[in-house]
């Protein structure tokens, strides 16, 4: 009983000194990733200098405010909205930071890439092993027919402690200690022990001098965080758009079911008024029937709104990282204070900040910067091998039991190892290929700069359209609420016409809803055409600065 739970006890202290390894070497990989991360941020402009991929924050809606009405536009779906918490655009952006997933894989994968960057840096430092092995061993042999069988039983034991230390410029520098150990446990009970000290020097003295490619990993490794970091900056500023545009299409579908609630209100009242004077013989049937479609038309139409604006707002919950099952409503003041705020500069103008600005284009323009410099490296290996290798070893005594090394007695030489390079296909293949991708990486270049200034055009375009569509559709809701309330007094007096009751109805209803989506559109490309400059720069909750050249207009 006592040796099962000593060996109980002894499985768990095992497993518990094995959980504590595996936390500290967890421990040790974020400090020195966050520390390259860290050591890289001041280098890209708005990256977020407090980046982590731990999530201690739980979701929590305490703090926000809660709904206490039930909006009639919703019909049954409204009443669900009591007691759900409010969220405004800030706070939405927020919890879509802290708790959304497609956000923390971005982030995990920029983690990835500055752990990379940690072993590319191991590898330029000292590095150093260890080894060791026991082994038992039995023999058993008929030495005579006197003697008979004899059994001789031994232990060998074997370490070896060893450091290499890669050095640029200079060569690679090993040395190892190797001890070895003999008992005789029957037979020669003696002890035997041996010991070698070896170390070696290698230099690459014309391909690959200077250790090139190994240079050029770890090169390319720097840059690669470099690209990451500008990469997961530009994310940032496109998942700020993409939430803010979600946000604002779900307010924009909300208001949509508004005002079909209250077109389906208006052609009710329009079939009741029409009911009554058609039962005084005041007007025809097919009027009546007009009108009485229309109401039919106009509840199908308020009945799809609400269904789209349920399921664009599960949608959203999801963008946040929030349940489905999360009772939220979207603070309906962000869509009241939105208004038409121009951009005040030229489309050449912003084409030459995004040229400057945008990170992407940095990237490519670097990144053809290294496609050079991989020539030369592959030009390098076209050359014949020619490396200098040295080593030095001490003896052991051979009559001494207890041997160590003697510093007194060694062994060394050094030489040449040469290659004329008689097969060179590999080679000749991979330098082709760097001299492709370079021209390949020259061509990228001046295609994202074609593609950067046509993105800024056509945002340009799209602004300037959209401000457009809404001083327009501005027009429109004046004109069609004179047309309604003009068809409201003829109805008072009995001479109104249906078709023209019902067409009035729909322009207003179809000019409001425009007008608002005008207005969502303007200001959903204003984001986009500051994202495609580059200058659209995110806060750590994921809110944005305005830029000091948009003006309200």
């Amino acid at each position: 009983m006592f040796a099962r739970h000593g060996w109980l006890a002894g499985l768990c202290l095992l497993l518990a000194l094995t959980g504590c390894t595996a936390n500290y070497y967890r421990k040790s990989a974020d400090q020195a990733a966050y520390g390259a991360i860290k050591g890289k941020t001041p280098l890209v402009p708005d990256m977020d200098p407090h980046f982590t991929i731990e999530q201690t924050n739980k979701l929590s809606l305490d703090g926000l405010l809660v709904a206490t009405e039930v909006p009639g536009f919703l019909g049954p779906d409204g009443e669900r909205e009591m007691g759900a918490h409010s969220l405004n655009l800030e706070q939405a952006l927020d919890f879509a930071v802290k708790y959304s997933r497609s956000y923390q894989s971005r982030k995990e994968q920029l983690y990835l890439s500055g752990l990379a960057l940690t072993l590319a840096r191991h590898q330029f430092a000292p590095l150093f092993s260890a080894e060791g092995d026991v082994n038992y061993a039995v023999q058993r042999d008929n030495i005579d027919a006197l003697t008979g069988f004899v059994e001789e039983a031994k232990v060998t034991a074997k370490g070896t402690v060893g450091a290499s230390w890669l050095l640029r410029d200079v060569g690679r520098i090993t040395a190892a200690f190797t001890a070895d150990a003999i008992r005789f446990v029957t037979g020669d009970p003696r002890l035997t022990t041996s010991s070698q000290l070896s170390a070696t020097f290698f230099r690459p003295l014309l391909r690959n001098a200077g250790f090139k490619a190994e240079t050029e990993a770890l090169l390319t490794a720097e840059h690669q965080l470099l690209y990451d970091l500008r990469d997961f900056t530009r994310y940032r500023k496109e998942f700020s758009v993409q939430i803010a545009t979600a946000y604002y299409g779900v307010l924009g579908l909300r208001d949509a079911a508004k005002n079909n609630f209250l077109t389906l209100q208006s052609s009710r009242k329009n079939a009741e008024r029409t009911r009554a004077l058609a039962q005084e013989g005041r007007i025809t049937t097919a009027d009546l029937g007009r009108l009485e479609q229309q109401e039919l038309s106009a509840e199908s139409s308020w009945i799809n709104a609400v269904r789209g604006y349920k399921q664009a707002l599960d949608t959203f919950k999801i963008q946040l990282g929030l349940s489905v099952d999360t009772q939220i409503v979207l603070n309906e003041d962000d869509l009241r204070a939105l208004q038409i705020r121009h951009p005040d500069i030229s489309v050449d103008d912003s084409i030459q900040v995004a040229l400057t600005a945008r990170l992407d284009y940095l990237n490519t323009k670097d990144q053809f910067e290294d496609s050079v410099r991989r020539v030369d490296v592959a030009a390098n290996f076209l050359k014949p091998r020619v490396d200098l290798t040295a080593s030095i070893s001490p003896y052991s005594n051979p009559n001494d039991n207890f041997s160590f090394p003697d510093l007194e007695r060694y062994r060394w030489n050094a030489g040449v190892v040469v290659d004329p390079g008689l097969d060179r296909q590999a080679e000749r293949d991979a330098y082709r290929s760097t001299l492709i991708n370079r021209n390949r990486a020259a061509r990228a270049i001046i295609q994202q700069e074609d593609e950067i200034k046509l993105e800024v055009r056509n945002s340009w375009r799209t602004l300037d359209q959209a401000k457009r569509n809404y001083e327009i559709s501005e027009i429109g809701v004046k004109l069609a609420e004179r047309r309604v309330e003009e068809q409201n007094l003829l109805a008072d007096l009995g001479r109104a016409k249906a078709q023209d009751q019902v067409d009035a109805q729909n322009a207003l209803n179809d000019s409001q809803n425009q007008r608002i989506q005008a207005l969502v559109t303007h200001t959903i490309a204003r984001l986009q055409f500051w994202n495609n400059m580059g200058i659209l720069y995110i806060k750590e909750n994921g809110q944005w600065e305005d830029p000091k050249h948009a003006k309200a207009q």
